[in-house]
């Protein structure tokens, strides 16, 4: 079933200015679906849609089957069910403490106090920031606040979670972090949507890719089937995964058997490897 589906939706600012351009854009229940993209090429803009906060200029958002209709109660309804992650935690963060930073979108939901802590303290040991409670948030590292912002979505307990570029502004290990949670939290039922710039952990985890420029989506498909196509890739201002690059160049400039569509990940390399070997 698709949680969420664009229907040939275009947004122009009030400039007159086109940040998406006849979107189709689809998101099945219980997957991991990354949407890949440069800087401006509209991936935040199309997030914001996904609960409401932008209305398209033309087109239709269907979430969960019903198509939004922008009314107070609609919107509320949605939100609770699609809980969006900024790309900057500190434009999420902004109570004195951690708890009281998680408890927010509980307590607006009209819940009890009991309830809401229950939520609270459930969110918090998901993300493995349980006795963080009376920090600052503006105390806290990078993946840390990342990681707060994550539970103040859970809190609410949406079925979608969207989060815009995740790993940006982590280092390494954080980023893996980050994305060994969403992958957790996938498995236990969330459907998670992400924007992102780094193509090693897509093919990793995304069941489903997109890629977006200028405001429109110009590839779609599996982690394999979108990476094959190198021109569209190279020419949307991305790069092949490392690994695909490193066996791109073997095939090329040293001539050894590593034909199309190439490993992504250093599993996949290491079976292709291991084959021409055998044979």
């Amino acid at each position: 079933m698709k949680v969420i589906e664009t229907k040939d939706i275009t947004y122009e600012y009030p400039d007159g200015t086109k940040a998406l351009e006849k979107v189709n854009f689809d998101v099945e229940e219980g997957k991991i679906v990354a949407l890949l993209g440069p800087n401006g090429a509209g991936k935040s803009t199309l997030f914001l849609h996904f609960n409401g906060i932008l209305r398209p200029s033309i087109g239709t958002i269907v979430i969960d089957g019903e198509p939004v209709n922008y009314n107070k109660k609609d919107l509320m309804r949605i939100r609770q069910k699609v809980g969006i992650v900024f790309q900057n935690p500190d434009d999420q963060l902004f109570a004195p403490t951690v708890l009281e930073d998680v408890a927010f979108g509980p307590m607006n939901m009209g819940l009890s106090k009991e309830e809401v802590e229950d939520r609270v303290k459930e969110a918090l040991i998901r993300v493995g920031m349980d006795g963080f409670e009376k920090k600052p948030p503006h105390h806290l590292s990078g993946g840390q606040k990342k990681r707060v912002a994550i539970a103040g979505i859970l809190a609410m307990k949406p079925k979608i979670m969207v989060l815009d570029e995740p790993t940006s502004g982590l280092d390494p290990k954080g980023a893996s972090q980050i994305l060994r949670l969403l992958y957790k939290l996938n498995k236990e039922g969330i459907t998670i949507v992400i924007s992102t710039h780094d193509v090693d952990l897509v093919p990793l985890y995304a069941s489903k890719v997109y890629i977006i420029s200028d405001g429109k989506i110009i590839k779609e498909g599996t982690a394999p089937e979108v990476f094959e196509d190198v021109k569209t890739i190279r020419g949307a201002n991305l790069r092949l995964p490392r690994i695909a690059h490193l066996m791109e160049i073997l095939e090329k400039e040293d001539k050894l058997p590593f034909d199309k569509p190439y490993p992504l990940t250093i599993g996949g390399a290491r079976k292709r490897i291991l084959k021409e070997f055998e044979d």
